[in-house]
């Protein structure tokens, strides 16, 4: 079994410290750092663009998950890239042609990733799945952190991780939406091996990060 990673969201940071927020999930054992990009069209909410992925880079050798939520994403894939971003995750929703734009974050040198929300089906990407290098389960309707999980998604994870198993494929699944301390351990034992989580981190056990990863890896 794959080691349990956790990508903690700095959708839940301070954004007034997200420079300090990032060595502080470093010091915390986090595995890498999760960008939450979204452009108010694609998701009824806006974040970060690349001069501030630029900036924190430097913070950390961490590796950068970042997950766009923007749309049409293919033209902006580059600027991402050069920002320093390691894992450009898309929507397939997003793109015009999803096997071009998987080609073009290759082509950057970048890992893919590609992300489905809670009413994608996963036949969108089966035929991409040989070039994928993880997929994003959403359990939550993306746009906005703190929102409550959704358990149908449990069952897309299983699918996912059967269909990896099948195919003898080696990509990783990722799974953001609500994740916390009582439904980790569901979504572990359902095939998930990255966990992305945001309001738990920063905010249980009094903001004790290093706690709050190791709780949510381990439970």
């Amino acid at each position: 079994m794959k080691k349990i990673k956790i990508s903690p969201s700095i959708l839940s940071a301070d954004f007034s410290q997200l420079g300090n927020e990032i060595k502080r999930l470093e010091a915390g054992n986090a595995d890498m750092i999760h960008v939450d990009v979204m452009d108010g069209h694609f998701v009824p909410n806006l974040t970060i663009g690349p001069p501030v992925i630029k900036t924190l880079r430097k913070y950390t050798k961490l590796t950068f998950d970042v997950h766009l939520m923007i749309s049409p994403v293919h033209k902006y894939i580059k600027d991402y890239a050069d920002a320093g971003a390691d894992i450009i995750t898309i929507h397939p929703e997003a793109t015009e042609n999803l096997g071009e734009s998987i080609s073009h974050i290759k082509s950057l040198k970048k890992k893919v990733g590609v992300s489905l929300n809670p009413d994608t089906k996963t036949n969108v990407i089966i035929e991409h799945l040989e070039k994928i290098d993880l997929v994003l389960i959403m359990s939550v309707f993306p746009g906005f952190g703190g929102q409550k999980f959704i358990p149908e998604v449990v069952n897309k994870i299983k699918e996912l991780n059967k269909i990896k198993k099948e195919k003898k494929l080696d990509f990783d699944i990722e799974v953001d939406g609500g994740i916390n301390f009582s439904n980790c351990k569901l979504v572990i034992e359902a095939g998930a091996n990255i966990l992305v989580s945001g309001t738990t981190i920063f905010k249980e056990n009094d903001g004790n990060l290093k706690k709050n990863i190791e709780k949510l890896r381990t439970v």
